[in-house]
């Protein structure tokens, strides 16, 4: 082992002898090469992990580029899906709207034609019930010799609807007896109770009894002909037929 003084020595003299002396500087460079790597080699090694460290960069870089078009390529595909939602919530709306104007369209018609097959319903009724009327009178008088007649009279108390009215009442009058006769197009359980009143008022108005009471109609409400059994009220409807007159 080098003793201190020899390791100072070395320590001072060695750097100017390598600079100066290429024997002295090859020996000390082949005596730490198996120590140390050489320039050639420690650059090499450099060179390899700076082309390594490229690599991996150039990787990342890639691997970051692909998935950056990905991100891209999801959003375009995003923002397509998007507006194609809005078009079809677009269309939907529309569609809705247009269906909405065709069924108030179509509202509007119904109530129209309601309105008008009402009106013709009841100017068919009306017209109906005067010409059964006046064939009633016709037949009845000419050829069994009865009198028809159809009486107006005005009900100042209310007894009939419960407020003043006119009332209209058809009679069949046969060797002193009164039949009251009432035809209409349709009969309610209500009409029953009307018809009924009518009568009523009648006789107390005119003083003379009814022998029978009668509705004549089409269309009858099973309600009705209830009522009508209950107050002595004969129907006729359907092909029923009016006889024993």
């Amino acid at each position: 082992m080098a003793s201190p003084e020899l390791r100072q020595t070395l320590q001072e003299i060695l750097p100017e002898l390598i600079a100066n002396d290429p024997a002295i500087r090859d020996f000390v460079l082949q005596t730490v090469s198996n120590y140390y790597a050489g320039k050639t080699e420690t650059e090499s090694r450099f060179d390899r992990v700076l082309a390594e460290l490229q690599r991996d960069r150039e990787e990342q870089s890639r691997k970051w580029d692909e998935q950056t078009r990905k991100w891209e390529e999801q959003t375009r595909r995003w923002e397509e899906q998007t507006q194609q939602w809005a078009e079809n919530n677009r269309q939907w709306h529309e569609q809705h709207r247009h269906n909405q104007e065709i069924l108030a369209e179509l509202k509007r018609h119904d109530r129209r034609y309601e309105s008008t097959i009402g009106a013709l319903g009841s100017r068919w009724g009306l017209y109906s019930e005067a010409s059964f009327r006046n064939a009633l009178k016709g037949i009845l008088e000419e050829s069994f010799g009865v009198q028809v007649l159809n009486i107006t009279d005005f009900d100042d108390a209310g007894e009939v609807f419960g407020r003043p009215d006119q009332i209209e009442l058809d009679l069949i009058i046969k060797n002193g007896d009164v039949i009251v006769c009432e035809i209409k197009s349709s009969l309610s359980k209500a009409d029953m109770y009307t018809f009924d009143r009518k009568v009523a008022f009648y006789q107390k108005r005119h003083q003379r009894p009814v022998s029978r009471k009668l509705v004549i109609s089409p269309m009858v409400d099973d309600r009705a002909l209830t009522v009508a059994k209950t107050l002595d009220i004969e129907v006729y409807s359907y092909a029923d037929a009016v006889e024993n007159i």
